[in-house]
């Protein structure tokens, strides 16, 4: 009997040893009550706004929805808007990574100082870039009158809304691949090149295979921006109707004209496309951490 009891508290013993491992500590409340607290917040600060968006908008029947969201003038703004955060994406997605190259790879004078700028898009105001941008971009304005005697005109024009829309998306693109390029050591690089590999092979299948996903992360970051960007654009755009003019300000439009459902419906197409580009941001960083083991 005796050995028997031993034996089953030596079993006993091994099965705690075994579990203990497995038990999680957390400092947070139980799972139950902390997913409560996480829906009730989401629910009241994201959710419910977002559902009554998509209610207001309903309020029209849907041949009136149909005729907001796809007449001419509705297109125009969709084609600048969409087209302008897609070329000034690109734009940073190149101009992001040689920024974020130069401040990981080099030391200067100043360094500090430009890491510092690359977040003044955040913290600037954007009403206050609009401003600064058109004042500049005019045909009187600093950098404008060079462009001008080229008889290329930015401010007032598609040109002046990809600029704004660069300005205000170059942190999401250099600070998504800097730290990449931060933890991607420089003894790779000297690998290759010992192998024989010329400074464009080492580029292409040593240096852009590892940042790609970042890139694109980056890429699809400051697109999401792009396209519900206001303050910098109402100034440097000109707001003229088919030519100049965004969504967000035709939104504006509508609700300046107490047309709130016309709004809302508007205000809906920007939410299914912006959905749909946090959706793909979801899926490129799951793709990054797949990639990278994490």
């Amino acid at each position: 009997m005796n050995d028997s009891s031993s034996h089953l508290q030596k079993n006993e013993s091994v099965f705690v040893k075994t579990k203990t491992p497995w038990v999680k500590k957390s400092v947070l409340p139980g799972f139950g009550l902390s997913l409560g607290y996480a829906a009730f917040y989401a629910s009241l600060i994201v959710f419910i706004p977002l559902a009554g968006l998509v209610l207001k908008s309903l309020e029209l029947s849907w041949e009136q929805l149909w005729q907001v969201i796809s007449n001419p003038r509705s297109l125009a703004s969709y084609q600048l808007t969409f087209g302008s955060a897609l070329v000034a994406a690109s734009i940073n997605l190149v101009f992001g990574l040689i920024v974020a190259w130069v401040l990981v790879r080099y030391e200067f004078f100043g360094k500090r100082v430009i890491d510092a700028l690359v977040d003044l898009p955040f913290a600037l105001p954007t009403a206050v870039a609009g401003i600064a941008l058109t004042a500049l971009y005019t045909t009187k304005g600093w950098v404008g009158q060079w462009f001008w005697l080229a008889d290329i005109k930015i401010a007032y024009t598609w040109l002046g809304v990809t600029v704004a829309l660069t300005f205000i998306g170059l942190p999401f693109a250099v600070r998504t691949v800097q730290p990449v390029l931060a933890d991607l050591e420089s003894e790779v690089e000297e690998a290759a090149a010992s192998l024989g590999a010329s400074r464009w092979q080492t580029f292409l299948y040593v240096i852009f295979p590892a940042v790609l996903p970042s890139l694109l992360t980056g890429f699809a970051l400051a697109f999401a921006r792009a396209i519900g960007e206001y303050g910098s654009v109402v100034f440097i755009s000109g707001n003229m109707p088919y030519k100049t003019e965004i969504t967000p300000l035709l939104i504006m439009t509508k609700l300046e004209q107490f047309d709130y459902a016309g709004a809302a419906a508007l205000g809906t197409v920007m939410l299914v496309f912006s959905f749909v580009l946090l959706l793909l941001i979801n899926l490129l960083q799951h793709w990054s951490q797949k990639r990278t083991g994490g």
